[in-house]
């Protein structure tokens, strides 16, 4: 059992007094007199800093003994920064070069040190923004191929899968959150619930809505049941950050096993929600237009490059416990193998819809919503886009199945979007 007596949550005045003498920091940054420190978080669970020296920066995380978007009435354990590492460090080798370089972890301060990212942006305020990212797509759809690949059943021998299913099995809170404000929490009056003004019919409708309820049993009965893979948990846009030409993921302390629609739908799902939001945030209707068609050509890159890496991975790395290299290649039958990886995709691509319908009705009638829409001052504004989004994340968890492709999926989005 870990000892954390000695634990204390880090100020911007004490960092340098309690990290000074990492050498890890000290290579980084220089001596420990010269540091600049500023809290940046604004999520909904850590504190975060970035550290600056007169021989560059990093970024200091740790985790807090409660939930920071309630407060100290709602107490979590501070084991999330253990998974946080473990995952990116599974990750980061999955993928190279798409999450930061890790410094150093203390599991008894529950903190980790990273490389800074410099100068990319969260990318969801780069959205707000109105900034494009060309390679995001692409740059996402690689790194969903990868790392839900390589950390599957489908590349894995079984010893290493068996032992990371039963290392990430701990994260059993963080799980634990996200089936009950994912699944359960928007499709009942529950506490910690919230709306804006003008959403109460809405709010209404969808909890006595019986089959979006038993569509939200569905996609939670996928999230517990399914241990396809090593998701990073919780990959909206607020837990990326890119320039035009780099991509970065972070914030994994959510990773668990689960099933590779939830991450791909999630991604998506934030994807649709900033192209909902373009009215307030831009100029004019030909604005709001322009960029809600570079965020739905950006969901289109995303799922066509994730589509033809996997397929691309499935031929080439496909030896693990499910391989099946022996059942079909081995006797000649190539077209064995191709139907097994179109069916499997097809239940991606399926679950992906579900996922991304869950997804958008809980950041607006649950508890964590998204800056993209809560920051419309006009609360009749936001209310009618919301709705339209809320419209729109129904349909998929209702027709998931007849939904044939990415195209067919953003030509439902921008119909929505623009509906009266």
């Amino acid at each position: 059992m870990l000892d954390r007596t000695a634990y204390l949550a880090l100020d911007a005045e004490s960092l340098p007094h309690r990290l000074g003498g990492r050498p890890e920091l000290l290579d980084r940054l220089g001596p420990a007199d010269a540091w600049q420190v500023r809290e940046v978080g604004d999520g909904n669970l850590n504190l975060v800093f970035i550290v600056e020296g007169p021989k560059g920066s990093v970024v200091v995380k740790q985790a807090l003994p409660y939930a920071r978007v309630v407060g100290e009435s709602w107490p979590m354990s501070l084991d999330r920064a253990f998974f946080e590492h473990e995952a990116l460090s599974r990750l980061g080798t999955r993928d190279p070069g798409r999450t930061p370089e890790l410094l150093f972890f203390d599991p008894a301060q529950a903190m980790l040190a990273m490389e800074h990212l410099t100068p990319h942006k969260v990318v969801r305020r780069a959205f707000m923004a109105g900034e494009e990212l060309p390679l995001l797509g692409t740059h996402l759809g690689l790194y969903l191929a990868r790392t839900l690949f390589r950390g599957s059943d489908w590349c894995m021998p079984t010893l290493a899968r068996k032992a990371d299913l039963a290392l990430f099995a701990g994260n059993a809170e963080l799980a634990g959150i996200t089936e009950e404000l994912v699944f359960s929490d928007p499709f009942k009056a529950a506490p910690l619930n919230r709306h804006t003004p003008g959403l109460e019919d809405i709010a209404s409708a969808f909890r006595a809505d019986r089959p979006l309820k038993l569509a939200a049993v569905e996609m939670k009965a996928r999230f517990c049941t399914c241990a396809e893979t090593l998701l990073h948990g919780d990959l909206h846009t607020g837990s990326v950050m890119a320039t035009p030409t780099d991509t970065r993921v972070i914030d994994a302390e959510f990773a668990l096993y689960g099933p590779m629609g939830f991450d791909v739908g999630v991604c998506l799902a934030n994807l649709w929600m900033a192209a909902f939001a373009q009215e307030a945030h831009r100029a004019d209707a030909r604005a709001a237009g322009s960029y809600s068609a570079f965020l739905l050509a950006t969901a289109g890159t995303l799922w066509r490059t994730f589509e033809a890496d996997f397929s691309r991975l499935w031929a080439h790395e496909r030896t693990g416990i499910l391989g099946g290299f022996d059942l079909f290649e081995a006797q000649g039958d190539e077209g064995g193998a191709t139907v097994a990886l179109t069916t499997h995709l097809t239940g991606v691509w399926q679950d992906a819809l579900g996922f991304a319908g869950m997804e958008i009705i809980r950041r607006i009638l649950g508890l964590a919503h998204i800056a993209e829409f809560e920051t419309i001052a006009d609360v009749v504004l936001r209310a009618r886009l919301e709705r339209r989004a809320l419209g729109f994340g129904r349909h998929l968890a209702l027709n998931r199945w007849q939904i044939p492709s990415i195209e067919a999926a953003n030509l439902l989005a921008e119909t929505e979007r623009t509906r009266p």
